[in-house]
């Protein structure tokens, strides 16, 4: 299992002898494994030992139990616990669930539940409608996963995807202010995951589908949108699509081409890179080549695998076969959603003139950036510790806070592209350069914009049930497409 490389703080209780020099000794052991001390805090003390909790910060996991053994290893040293910030994060979940007013007297649970809540109750009964407005349905989605593609860690089933999807909840709520909720399946079969999803989606105004393998992932998608009437998104395949066709539209401008005219390569037609490709080809690319292990997707060979056959009939104009390193050849553009250090400092050099590279294999890109810088115009990867970090954050939560927001009963191709350009359009042509092609996720104009221009999408293609009214709140708007109004007229 991949170890990524992240900084972290362990928390160490640690009994050493009541003798002079006995901490220099210990915090000598701390930084000789590459511990740096933060803290140090006394718990007891007496003529035999003392007991001190020892914050240590350490640059990742490998020098974390470095640390742990140093430490252990000392005579007379024992580590009575220890804990890292990590998993102190995690200890009992990150989300929960809370009222939105109290109950504090017997007329407010007469409200909020029995007698009260039968009138609400039957209201909705008699027009279903009537659950956006009066349930938290208007405002809740669903995160969907059977643990099988975790990002970086492969098929840890439910429970190990459990803390990613919670995680997954925060982003929804801290971002776009919607309340999302882990749903982890213990199933891998199709059937069974569109018949729970389409069982459970009463509840919910929304189903981000997350970390679904590949091929199951497109028939479990496309299946659920055709059953249910609120959004349905595979943020694997669609968020990871938005962002870099946003970062593409930006970085085509830095080396002054246009995106018809460019010839992009993609490797890895898994469900990103398909979810790219036709994205890519939505926006106006008009030459795209599709790699996979076993070289380039083209018209002359066979695949049994049916998006493989897709990506081989609409892609790869000049039907061109071989390996990534030789159809790289004249290529303008490189993206990359497979798998670390397939991309070669000399394939890029083989490229045409200013050559664009997205490497976005996590946590080890295609290509490291510091590699590539010489040979390459724009580079840009999935991680935080380079510019140009393409994540999924600048998409999803505007994506389904602008569906949410006019009730749309599908998320279409335009309302991702509207995203897509909504993103791209926050750099501005000042501030554009080959390190600046996309906004920082934690920008507090990406959710608006991007919830602006999907809702805006969303009424023009005729999905929205719900159009707000500019300068109101949400309650002031007015239904579409015949919806009946909720209680005192409000929608």
């Amino acid at each position: 299992m991949p170890t990524v490389s992240i900084g972290f703080t362990l928390i160490m209780r640690v009994e050493t002898p009541n003798t002079t020099g006995s901490f220099s000794q210990l915090a000598n052991a701390i930084g000789d494994a590459g511990g740096v001390i933060a803290a140090v805090d006394m718990r007891s003390i007496n003529k035999a030992h003392v007991v001190r909790d020892v914050t240590v910060n350490v640059s990742s996991e490998v020098f974390g139990n470095e640390v742990r053994l140093s430490v252990e290893a000392l005579d007379g040293v024992h580590v009575l616990s220890i804990s890292d910030s990590t998993f102190l994060a995690h200890l009992g979940g990150k989300i929960r669930i809370e009222p939105k007013f109290p109950v504090k007297t017997r007329q407010d649970l007469s409200t909020v539940y029995t007698p009260g809540v039968a009138r609400v109750s039957m209201a909705i009964a008699a027009d279903p409608h009537k659950a956006f407005s009066l349930t938290i349905k208007r405002n809740t989605v669903a995160i969907v996963t059977d643990g099988s593609a975790v990002l970086g860690l492969g098929d840890i089933g439910p429970l190990g995807a459990l803390p990613v999807m919670e995680g997954k909840s925060m982003l929804f709520k801290q971002f776009a202010d919607i309340d999302a909720f882990p749903i982890c399946l213990d199933t891998q079969d199709v059937d069974e995951i569109v018949d729970t999803v389409a069982h459970i989606a009463p509840v919910f105004g929304g189903i981000n589908l997350e970390d679904i393998s590949a091929p199951r992932c497109f028939e479990i998608e496309q299946r659920l949108i055709e059953r249910l009437d609120i959004p349905v998104m595979h943020d694997d395949q669609h968020g990871t699509a938005v962002v870099i066709l946003a970062a593409l539209i930006n970085a085509v401008h830095v080396v002054n081409k246009r995106l018809e005219d460019m010839q992009v390569v993609v490797s890895g037609s898994g469900a990103a890179g398909t979810a790219t490709i036709k994205m890519l080809l939505n926006a106006g690319v008009r030459d795209v080549v599709p790699v996979d292990r076993s070289g380039a997707l083209n018209r002359t060979d066979r695949y049994e695998n049916v998006h493989w056959r897709w990506l081989a009939e609409n892609t790869n104009r000049e039907n061109r076969r071989g390996t990534l390193s030789e159809v790289l050849a004249g290529a303008d553009v490189f993206i990359g959603v497979s798998a670390p250090g397939i991309l070669q400092p000399e394939d890029i050099k083989k490229m045409a003139r200013d050559p664009i590279v997205f490497a976005m294999a996590n946590p080890t890109p295609e290509v490291m950036p510091d590699a590539a810088a010489p040979y390459v115009s724009v580079i840009a990867t999935g991680r935080s510790d380079f510019p140009n970090q393409i994540n999924n954050l600048l998409a999803f939560p505007g994506i389904f806070r602008g569906a949410l927001d006019v009730r749309a009963s599908r998320i279409t191709e335009k309302m991702k592209l509207a995203a897509a350009r909504a993103i791209a359009g926050l750099v501005t042509d000042d501030e554009r350069s080959a390190e600046y092609i996309i906004p920082s996720v934690f920008d507090p104009r990406v959710v608006a914009a991007v919830a602006k221009a999907v809702s805006a999408a969303a009424v023009d293609e005729g999905v929205a049930r719900r159009m707000l009214v500019k300068g109101e709140g949400e309650d002031a708007g007015g239904e579409l497409h015949g919806v009946g109004k909720d209680l005192g007229g409000r929608g």
